[in-house]
């Protein structure tokens, strides 16, 4: 299973890192002589109403989708690691008021965050990235504050600030290498969530626009036609599914037993 997943992973970012030399059409392309034309040697994965190649959007899509998954994710892991470190190594207050403010962004529904959010926001690629990374950074700081408290009475911890060594020092020499692994499980689980939510708010077209090519929009634009062109919606549909399903996966073989080991 993890090697399945691993395989398929970096599958996928290769195929997304080389779509400009691999894709077999201009993505935003148009021919009119073959709109909706059904999957053949020409156009492996057929063409949408507007004649553009189905193959080359998916693979550009990809591009956007693990872009946009990874600011997206790296942006709310750094504010999570961040928060957390704060809340557990400040004093008293400072852990009050960072733990509150995280459990008040916890009581709404992160689908409302993210709506309110992106109708707010003019629709675009950073500010897509922004929106997913602020909203989803506050089960991370959860995470690490757990995390840490457990380490900050450690004995090699207590011997390092005998030795005179405090504050960003001691984050990075005897903290930062334990949460590495809770931060790699982090990033796995969270790519596969970021892209899920990025398909969404696209499909809704709150998200990635025209013509950019994204799974989401090619997923709303094959739903008018699912019944004469089932591949507009299956294959989309069918990228997002086993790329979500790979990363998730992913994090959740590695994360324990590359936790297990940085402990021991």
């Amino acid at each position: 299973m993890k090697l399945a997943a691993s395989v398929f992973c970096a599958l996928i970012i290769l195929a997304a890192l080389a779509a400009p030399l691999i894709a077999p059409y201009d993505p935003t392309a148009m021919a009119l002589r073959d709109i909706l034309a059904a999957p053949s040697a020409q156009h492996w994965l057929g063409t949408d109403a507007l004649g553009r190649d189905v193959l080359s959007r998916l693979l550009y899509g990809a591009r956007v989708s693990l872009s946009v998954g990874i600011v997206a994710i790296g942006l709310a892991t750094a504010t999570g690691l961040a928060v957390g470190a704060l809340s557990a190594l400040g004093n008293k207050w400072a852990d009050a008021v960072l733990m509150r403010a995280t459990d008040v962004m916890l009581c709404f529904p992160a689908i409302f965050l993210l709506l309110a959010a992106a109708a707010i926001l003019p629709p675009s690629l950073l500010n897509l990235m922004l929106i997913i990374g602020l909203t989803g950074w506050m089960g991370t700081a959860r995470l690490v504050r757990a995390e840490l408290l457990k380490l900050r009475h450690a004995p090699f911890v207590q011997a390092a600030r005998l030795a005179g060594t405090r504050g960003v020092p001691l984050f990075i020499k005897h903290f930062l290498r334990h949460l590495w692994p809770l931060t790699l499980t982090t990033l796995s689980l969270g790519l596969a969530g970021a892209i899920l939510t990025e398909s969404a708010l696209s499909f809704l077209g709150l998200g990635v626009q025209p013509p950019t090519p994204s799974w989401g929009t090619m997923l709303a634009d094959g739903k008018s036609v699912m019944e004469v062109a089932w591949w507009l919606t299956v294959c989309p549909g069918l990228a997002i599914l086993v790329t979500v399903l790979a990363f998730t996966l992913l994090g959740e073989v590695l994360g324990p037993a590359r936790l297990k080991s940085a402990r021991e």
